[in-house]
């Protein structure tokens, strides 16, 4: 989609050895950058993931451990990358309960991953891009982070606060060379998801055929998953030039869900 436009300049990823993160950090490898992975574990497959994409694209890239649900290591981990041109803010989890059942720790948890974190990466790596004289700040939100769903009361409040953080970015450097932008997918074929779809035939006693359309993709109009790949092209097109101006606001990648 892009030449290597890209080379000389660094992101960090967070929550990257898998799924969407995963697939931004190979697309913007693709794009000439260098990668920082990021995940809570701290396996050799990790660093091998690395090594292979780096390998592969022709880039650097390295693995650094982090913690996301704690402000100390959200900090360390760019400050360890040692530079962050592109900050990409993909870490989250889910659970799914009624409000009343809803366990504290679980919503303290989703809270820290999936909004808290992403406000102390950028608080650290603001200054770097500042100095840089550029930058791209681009959140991973989410269909959630517009509508709502019951009996995700933490994942819709926390993707609606990365939307207001995203927002409030976008102003605090609107005159500095630096954007800060949301993309927000909605259900995307990743290994989690994949590994859904058994227990939901279980569940409903579905195909899997069924499953993914009458469950999964319910209230996604198009019927189709999106894939990592396109929400890794969605994030180059945020870093390129033709987006200087596209700063903060969502870019839904949500098959119309919505816009019903």
């Amino acid at each position: 989609m892009f030449a290597r436009f890209l080379t000389g300049k660094m992101a960090v990823v967070t929550g990257s050895n898998s799924g969407i993160g995963l697939g931004v950090a190979v697309e913007l490898a693709k794009a000439g950058a260098d990668i920082v992975l990021n995940s809570f574990t701290d396996s050799p497959e990790d660093h091998a993931l690395a090594k292979s994409l780096a390998a592969e694209h022709g880039v650097t890239a390295r693995y650094i451990r982090a913690d996301m649900s704690k402000a100390e290591e959200c900090r360390a981990l760019i400050e360890t990358a040692g530079r962050c041109d592109i900050l990409v803010n993909n870490a989250g989890i889910q659970h799914v309960a009624p409000i009343p059942e809803f366990p504290v720790e679980k919503w303290d948890a989703i809270i820290a991953i999936n909004l808290n974190s992403a406000f102390h990466t950028t608080a650290i790596a603001l200054p770097m891009m500042r100095a840089a004289g550029w930058g791209r700040v681009i959140n991973i939100a989410s269909a959630h982070g517009l509508t709502a769903s019951p009996f995700k009361s933490a994942y819709v409040a926390a993707k609606h606060g990365i939307v207001g953080l995203t927002k409030v970015t976008a102003l605090e450097t609107a005159t500095d060379p630096i954007t800060c932008n949301a993309i927000c997918p909605g259900y995307v074929l990743t290994p989690i998801v994949e590994k859904q779809i058994p227990d939901q035939m279980k569940t409903h006693g579905m195909s899997r055929e069924e499953v993914i359309a009458k469950v999964m993709l319910q209230r996604q109009p198009s019927g189709q998953f999106a894939t990592v790949e396109q929400m890794g092209g969605t994030a180059v097109y945020l870093c390129s030039a033709a987006a200087d101006q596209v700063t903060g606001t969502t870019i839904s990648v949500d098959g119309g869900w919505t816009a019903l």
